[in-house]
């Protein structure tokens, strides 16, 4: 019988390219996003689109009871919506803050609470969690989008020890450089915010290196197979890393010292 899988984020990016992927390989699939209208040619590859806003307890209750509703379980969830918006943490308003930590980190956390109970009870389950290599390191400018990774990262680990007993692995997906449009929004927002305050100057590197990045970032296929390989290992990594640069950031994040690594980024934004 096919695995029945939730991805979130679905109408861009690494959320389409997975959701098509999963399907054109005999997956079931549950496509969700806020903006259902940019998910409705993916129907054609047999996916089901469903709203859900993470933000919102009325919208993940509505969209877990749906699936269980017409599929009877889920398997697989891929939480990957999120939100990418940068600035200096003297210029972001709190509410902004507070937003990117509800899309990135209790949306996520609130979504596993109410997939785990049909998970438990068929003692099978995957949950991966969309990270990033800036759950691991980090870039000025980046404070809120970093502190949200990273908590993805801890929370990850958490849950892992809590949930291997009843069958259900939890899987970190770390990518690099991918194309998307959440790229281009947070350039747009971090331009906005400290593009005229003493900031500004390190706002214009951030903003010239995401636009380096951009040219040699990967697309987002080579997420989706990665996704692929982790949920259908025997014996699944905790981890898994992947496109433009993910491997070697992490690997120089590992052997550098906090103030190496600083002075290597910094060069990077001149």
């Amino acid at each position: 019988m096919a695995k029945t899988v939730l991805v979130t984020g679905a109408s861009s990016g690494i959320g389409k390219a997975t959701a098509i992927y999963l399907a054109q390989n005999g997956y079931k699939v549950y496509g969700a996003a806020r903006r259902t209208e940019k998910m409705q040619g993916l129907t054609t590859y047999g996916i089901h689109p469903i709203y859900l806003d993470v933000t919102k307890e009325e919208s993940l209750v509505a969209c877990v009871e749906q699936m269980l509703k017409e599929a009877g379980k889920i398997d697989i969830l891929i939480n990957n919506a999120g939100s990418g918006n940068y600035g200096a943490l003297e210029d972001v308003p709190i509410a902004d803050a507070k937003y990117q930590m509800e899309v990135n980190v209790f949306g996520v956390a609130r979504l596993i609470q109410l997939v785990l109970p049909a998970m438990r009870k068929n003692h099978y389950g995957k949950i991966i969690n969309i990270s990033s290599v800036g759950g691991k390191m980090t870039l000025p400018m980046g404070a809120w989008y970093h502190a949200s990774k990273f908590a993805i990262e801890g929370l990850s680990d958490a849950l892992r020890k809590e949930v291997k007993p009843f069958g259900i692995d939890v899987i970190v997906i770390e990518p690099g450089g991918v194309k998307s449009e959440m790229s281009a929004l947070g350039g747009d927002y971090l331009m906005h915010v400290s593009g005229n305050t003493v900031y500004n100057k390190l706002a214009r590197g951030i903003t010239g290196f995401y636009g380096k990045v951009g040219n040699e970032a990967s697309d987002p296929i080579v997420i989706a197979r990665l996704i692929k390989e982790a949920i259908e290992a025997h014996n699944p990594r905790t981890r898994y890393a992947g496109a433009a640069g993910a491997k070697l950031l992490l690997f120089f994040r590992k052997i550098l010292s906090d103030k190496l690594f600083d002075k290597l980024i910094m060069s990077q934004l001149k």
